[in-house]
Formats: structure tokens, C-alpha cells, sequence
């Protein structure tokens, strides 16, 4: 059967699932084909191509931290990140993750520059396919006792000690961790820099944000599901209420 006689939805099927060559000779064979709906697809495939080669190539330039690490003979790096310093409620969350660089997991970025949908999906791929991650916090009460930033890097000291495998070297974003002794370096807006941090930040927001999903039907009268304890004007205006 020649290509041109498929259906739509059969092209659909075929491209979609397709390798960038079967899609250049899928196109070659159907380029005549005058169907306004068989162009669109084309169209789309073809975007949808680019898309991943601009990630295929974010996604190497994130490696550099780690690659360099890993030609100093360090094996174990872990990324660490947190989520929560800004809100008004909740606890403050961090994470800790080994990556497996040879297994490419592409679109990890900042998460603030994320969807839901996207860091929910990324978040899954993260924790299969990565040698050990851990995620901690530090609470409420120990934000109010110790102050936020110090509450943080507790929270980032509890995610590396309840690593699986003692990583060998630690990235984290923008701060430094006290009291540990593994060598580390602070990389500002290491969450979009670093493979390893970017991942952390993923895993740690997709984490919190269920956590003050879970708050939300406690109270509900505060709307955490959608402001997630931020300080949307809903988020006040219900304080003040």
C-alpha cells in the first residue's frame, strides 16, 4: 500500500511513533499528497523534531558541571536543590540526586520554568531512571525557630544523608550546606545549569506541591492546591478573611 492512500489517523499512528529517518522518508514519499490535514502533520512532526533537538542540546550544555567532575575521577554527584523559601505555609522541601548520565532524560530544567503536566512526567522519569535520590524537609515550627535559610539547608542536609549510595562530590544551587563533609560547590541558578541540580528542583517541587495538595483538604478555605502556600492575593485575602 503506498503512503499516500493511508488514512490520516494512519499517518498520525506512524509518525508519531517514528525515528527523525523514517520521518524523512515517510515525508519524501508523501510530499505530493495534497491533503491540507497531511501537511499539517507534516508540519507538526517536523516542529516536533526541532523541539527535540533544541532539548537534545539544552540537555548536553547541563552535563558540563558533571562531566567535569567526572573527568577529575569523582563517580557519585549529586544535585541538591529545595523548594519552598518563598510561601507563606508549608514546609520547606529539598532533594538530593544521583543522576545516571547515561541515561538521557531531556527537558530537566528549573522547574519554576516548568508545567505541571511536564514536571509530574519528568518527575517519574527522574526517579526510575536515576542511581538514588532522597527527598526531605524541614518543618514549619523549624522555619519559625532557625529562619528560613538555615531551615533550608537543613532540609538539603537531611535529602543527602538519606541517599542510598554517599555521593562523591555535591552541586547545589546557589548555597552552601553546613555541616557536611563531602566536597561541594555552589552554582548560582544551578537549577537551570546543572543536569543533576535541575533534576533535584523537579523531584523536590513535585513533592512539596502534593504535600500542600494534601493541606488543601485540611483547609480548605486557603486554596493551597492552586497558590501551593504562596501569597496570591487569594491566598491573603483569605488570611485576612
Amino acid at each position: 500500500m503506498k503512503l499516500n492512500s493511508y488514512t490520516i489517523s494512519q499517518l498520525t499512528e506512524m509518525l508519531g511513533d517514528c525515528t527523525y529517518e523514517e520521518y524523512i522518508k515517510i515525508k519524501n514519499i508523501i510530499k505530493e499528497d495534497s491533503r491540507k490535514n497531511v501537511k499539517n502533520l507534516v508540519e507538526r512532526t517536523e516542529k516536533r523534531f526541532l523541539n527535540l533537538e533544541k532539548l537534545k542540546m539544552e540537555y548536553e550544555a547541563r552535563k558540563k558541571f558533571e562531566l567535569e567532575l567526572m573527568e577529575q575521577n569523582y563517580k557519585y554527584i549529586a544535585g541538591v536543590d529545595e523548594v519552598g523559601r518563598g510561601p507563606l505555609a508549608g514546609s520547606v522541601y529539598a532533594a538530593a540526586v544521583i543522576l545516571d548520565l547515561s541515561e538521557d532524560i531531556y527537558g530537566i530544567k528549573d522547574s519554576k520554568k516548568l508545567s505541571e503536566k511536564q514536571r509530574n512526567k519528568l518527575s517519574l522519569k527522574i526517579r526510575e531512571k536515576c542511581l538514588a535520590y532522597s527527598i526531605a524537609f524541614a518543618s514549619r515550627e523549624e522555619i519559625d525557630n532557625y529562619n528560613i535559610l538555615n531551615a533550608t539547608k537543613l532540609a538539603m542536609k537531611r535529602a543527602i544523608e538519606g541517599l542510598k549510595i554517599i555521593p562523591d562530590y555535591i552541586l547545589v544551587d546557589a548555597i552552601t550546606i553546613n555541616g557536611v563533609e563531602i566536597p561541594q560547590k555552589p552554582i548560582i541558578k544551578g537549577d537551570d545549569l546543572s543536569i543533576s541540580i535541575g533534576a533535584a528542583s523537579i523531584i523536590a517541587k513535585v513533592e512539596r506541591d502534593n504535600y500542600m495538595d494534601q493541606m488543601s483538604s485540611i483547609y480548605p478555605g486557603y486554596f493551597f492546591d492552586s497558590n501551593k502556600g504562596y501569597g496570591t492575593k487569594e491566598h491573603t485575602d483569605a488570611i485576612k478573611k
